[in-house]
């Protein structure tokens, strides 16, 4: 049994995640997110009053295993094609093995067009996404990394989306070429 606080918010972030991956923002209730944490009805109206403070939860908790995922990985490779490569793997990652956290993602990214707030949690945290593409591009001696970071992270994330939601679910393969080609034209004169 879970008793420590912060690993009840941990937990009840974590369900939350699960919860909408599978239900949608539509079955995102307190009770809903209780018992898939396989807790007491009521514990996350406890931790998280309101539905928005649930929903930042969530950003919150997917930022914070993002973040710790990426820095166990090797991305300060100097080689574009190794870059690729690496990318590559994770986003073939994050769309089977981690496709909840994936598909919370764009949940919440849907409905953060109707709020303000957990707009401003999402854009808070692709900003620390951001910076880290602008440091990857950096290190492969990019020029202008910053301006290069956005529309990387979106190629990133157009990928991300097309295996989970988009008709064109593109292969291993295609994923590679397509990177390794982005990262060498930015590096073109």
């Amino acid at each position: 049994m879970v008793t420590d606080t912060a690993d009840r918010r941990t937990r009840l972030a974590d369900a939350a995640i699960e919860t909408l991956a599978e239900s949608g923002m539509r079955g995102l209730t307190h009770r809903s997110v209780d018992q898939a944490a396989g807790l007491p009805e009521g514990s996350c109206s406890n931790y998280f009053r309101t539905r928005e403070s649930l929903l930042e939860a969530a950003v919150d908790r997917l930022a914070e295993r993002d973040l710790t995922e990426l820095a166990t990985r090797p991305l300060d490779a100097t080689d574009p094609d190794e870059v690729a490569r690496i990318l590559t793997d994770l986003i073939a990652k994050w769309t089977t093995i981690d496709r909840v956290r994936m598909l919370a993602r764009y949940e919440l990214a849907l409905e953060s067009t109707r709020r303000p707030k957990l707009r401003k949690a999402l854009t808070d945290t692709g900003l620390r996404f951001r910076a880290m593409a602008t440091d990857l591009l950096s290190g492969l001696g990019i020029d202008d990394p910053q301006s290069h970071a956005h529309p990387f992270v979106a190629c990133l994330d157009g990928f991300i989306f097309d295996r989970l939601a988009g008709a064109g679910d593109p292969d291993t393969h295609q994923i590679y070429e397509t990177l390794r080609i982005l990262l060498r034209g930015y590096l073109a004169p």
